[in-house]
């Protein structure tokens, strides 16, 4: 089992930054990859950014440029800085961790984001 929560999400103006966190219950090396995913109104869930064990990071060309993915081994904890926030940008935001070799997928509970003016 692993546990994630997430913190850091809230109300931001257009233009504005916030820095999300993910904290996992077990060591984050062991994982095949975390990474960050958001759901809007009436949208599915689609992909943000990733970041893999080996440290690779991927972003949605949405984000890219604006986001940036990054981790704390010592703390088990995955982070998003997000700059330049747009009202688009406003869903909640959801911690994903898949396990090696059989990549179980894990969830967090969900942090909202909302960038309104």
């Amino acid at each position: 089992q692993v546990q994630l929560v997430e913190s850091g999400g809230g109300l931001v103006q257009p233009g504005g930054s916030l820095r999300l966190s993910c904290a996992a219950s077990v060591n984050i090396f062991n994982l095949n990859d975390m990474g960050w995913y958001r759901q809007a109104p009436g949208k599915e869930r689609e992909l943000v950014a990733v970041i893999t064990s080996g440290g690779s990071t991927n972003y949605a060309d949405s984000v890219k440029g604006r986001f940036t993915i990054s981790r704390d081994t010592a703390k088990n904890t995955v982070y998003l800085q997000m700059n330049s926030l747009k009202p688009e940008d406003t869903a909640v935001y959801y911690c994903k961790a898949r396990t090696a070799i059989w990549l179980t997928p894990y969830w967090g509970q969900g942090t909202q984001v909302t960038v309104s003016s």
